[in-house]
């Protein structure tokens, strides 16, 4: 891609589609925002962390005045579920002088397999699984995020690219305008030198000269700064800045373009949630603040949780050679069991938590009702305005074209000496001036083709 300065066919056009693509392709704001994903990912697998299994241990030994206190230990494995139940597969083992009665074991130590289940508050829903369904739907959210920045970058890309190509046709007008003068002053100073044309006119010839060539340098300065504008969308491998070639031109500034295609239906403003990446990140929210509203609703039940764990004389869960003796001693001798109970006497924190979060539900709600309907009134208000817009560039085609011919006629009449250098001048820049607001609504007119694809949220 000849973005490098070398010299090139100064004929290359470099359109809009190849220079979005480099866009898309390199620029830093849109691989930070791919990285939005990546975020997404690793933050729904560290959510996914608080089920893994995990092993544990602990050892404590005591020896004092030559006495062994105790020495206890356990060791095992804790295997948290999506269904709030928690199973746990253990091993202790104790002995010593003071070893406390309660925590007395068989010689060879002792299994434990157990579950602790939540029988209210945790049993449908918990902050483990409330975790795990906020971090998926960052997920989305990040995708919405992704598409905003993308979307937003875009238009002012292509807005550049517009500028561009406007300035750069203001330039080839003042390149004509300039031609035209100097061809006009020879012809004035040869009428002169036959005594066709007093001296007054040569001189007048000459200033517009001067004019043009003062117009002509701005032009070329003010596209210059747009071409270093245009620049600073433009990367490459390993964030390499690229600078646009002066050889390079933009594509033409047209106004062919068929917008009457682009008209926004009731069924598409009607469906800007499913498309929007605005709308659809406050969506977003609404769904993550649901969540939290469920988690703050699991709150108001009593927190009663029951573990059960079955004991074993070592790793002997029957300690009986009689099959029916065996099952006995599992489910009816060698288990230990209990019940914890907590529940708030007043539920301050919880209905204070519970009415914050739906405070925050209900203002998303009015912000998503705010947004969709600017959305919707931008939509339509660029689309009456490319509508305008398209209407005066047809009316101001024909007034170029109606000024070039009175300029054809002006140059005749000159010619056989039935006009002055003035209006000559006159019309031209009347006509250069047509031609100029015709540039500058052709560039309008497609700025506002794309304003109206990112008023849609279209142009990610």
């Amino acid at each position: 891609m000849p973005l490098f300065g070398q010299t090139i066919d100064t004929s290359q056009v470099f359109s809009l589609e190849n220079y979005l693509s480099w866009v898309r392709e390199y620029h830093p704001v849109l691989q930070q925002a791919a990285l939005l994903q990546n975020k997404a990912d690793a933050g729904l697998l560290e959510a996914r962390g608080v089920f893994d299994p995990k092993w544990f241990g602990d050892y404590e030994d005591k020896s004092f005045d030559q006495k062994n206190y105790f020495r206890v230990g356990e060791a095992g494995l804790k295997i948290p579920t999506w269904w709030g139940v928690d199973v746990k597969m253990a091993y202790l083992w104790s002995n010593g002088v003071f070893l406390n009665p309660e925590g007395k074991l068989p010689k060879q130590g002792q299994a434990v397999v157990g579950v602790d289940v939540p029988l209210f508050q945790g049993l449908t829903f918990d902050q483990r699984r409330a975790q795990v369904q906020q971090a998926r739907l960052l997920k989305e959210v990040n995708e919405a995020t992704r598409k905003m920045l993308v979307n937003e970058l875009l238009i002012k890309a292509i807005e550049t690219y517009w500028k561009w190509a406007y300035q750069n046709q203001i330039l080839q007008v003042y390149e004509n305008s300039l031609n035209l003068a100097n061809n006009r002053f020879q012809l004035v100073k040869s009428s002169f030198l036959q005594g066709d044309k007093p001296a007054i006119d040569t001189l007048e010839s000459l200033i517009q000269i001067q004019n043009r060539e003062l117009q002509l340098s701005q032009a070329g300065i003010d596209l210059e700064n747009s071409r270093l504008e245009l620049s600073n969308f433009l990367w490459f491998e390993n964030l390499t800045p690229l600078e646009v070639s002066n050889d390079l031109r933009p594509e033409a500034l047209v106004s062919d373009w068929n917008f009457l295609e682009e008209k926004p239906t009731t069924d598409f403003l009607n469906a800007l949630d499913e498309v929007h990446p605005e709308l659809q990140q406050v969506m977003m929210k609404q769904q993550q603040l649901n969540i939290k509203e469920k988690l703050k609703k699991e709150q108001f039940k009593p927190n009663l949780r029951f573990n059960y764990n079955f004991l074993g004389e070592g790793f002997d869960w029957t300690n009986d050679a009689s099959e029916t003796s065996a099952i006995n001693n599992l489910f009816t001798e060698n288990y230990k069991w209990g019940l914890k109970l907590s529940y708030p006497l007043l539920l301050r924190k919880e209905r204070g938590g519970l009415e914050l979060v739906q405070i925050e539900q209900l203002e998303n709600q009015y912000k998503l009702e705010e947004k969709r309907l600017k959305i919707s009134n931008k939509i339509n208000s660029l689309f009456q305005a490319i509508q305008a817009t398209a209407e005066q560039i047809s009316i101001l085609e024909s007034m170029v074209s109606n000024y070039d011919t009175l300029l054809d006629v002006e140059n005749e009449k000159f010619r056989i000496g039935e006009s002055s250098i003035f209006l000559l001048n006159s019309r031209e820049q009347k006509l250069i001036s047509a031609q100029m607001k015709l540039n500058k609504l052709q560039s309008e007119f497609q700025k506002m083709r794309w304003k109206l694809r990112w008023a849609k949220g279209l142009l990610n």
